[in-house]
């Protein structure tokens, strides 16, 4: 099976696409507050083009503040912290994948493509159904006894 190699998209084709003016993005960072800045950009592109993207981020952050207000133990809210980063975190990685397959098939049908495609967002499945299901473990009993205490009042 024979490979056809393109040459890059024009500088012009991908400004329509990321709105943040990259045109050196393939160097390397020259100082830590320009790969913060790399870092934010990818973040903003990720909340502004992925719905699932906000999904996440919406969920995490009500997690995190219902075990707040819950007055969970600081290693509980860690917890949902941390598995909440972790959702987030390979949700990036699942945009940053398909982007990179669409670059490579450009708008073609390839079985591996799809593997690859498949593969990254069936991670984030597994990531989120672990996070609900830590964060539940967590939060449902205080958040029961609460609803108990009011209702028993």
């Amino acid at each position: 099976m024979s490979q056809q190699l393109s040459s890059p998209p024009k500088t012009q084709q991908l400004k329509t696409i990321v709105t943040e003016d990259r045109e050196y993005s393939w160097q390397v960072a020259n100082n830590l507050f320009v790969s913060f800045r790399y870092a934010w950009a990818g973040i903003t592109y990720a909340f502004r083009s992925q719905r699932n993207f906000r999904i996440h981020v919406t969920v995490c952050a009500l997690a995190v503040a219902l075990a707040l207000f819950l007055h969970l133990s600081s290693v509980e809210i860690a917890i949902i912290g941390i598995t909440s980063g972790l959702v987030l975190a390979l949700e990036l990685l699942n945009t940053a994948l398909e982007s990179l397959v669409d670059l490579t098939v450009k708008q073609t049908y390839h079985e591996l493509a799809k593997v690859a495609k498949d593969c990254a967002a069936g991670a984030v499945l597994i990531s989120a159904l672990v996070a609900l299901f830590v964060a539940v473990t967590l939060i449902a009993p205080p958040l029961f006894d609460l609803i108990l205490s009011y209702s028993a009042s």
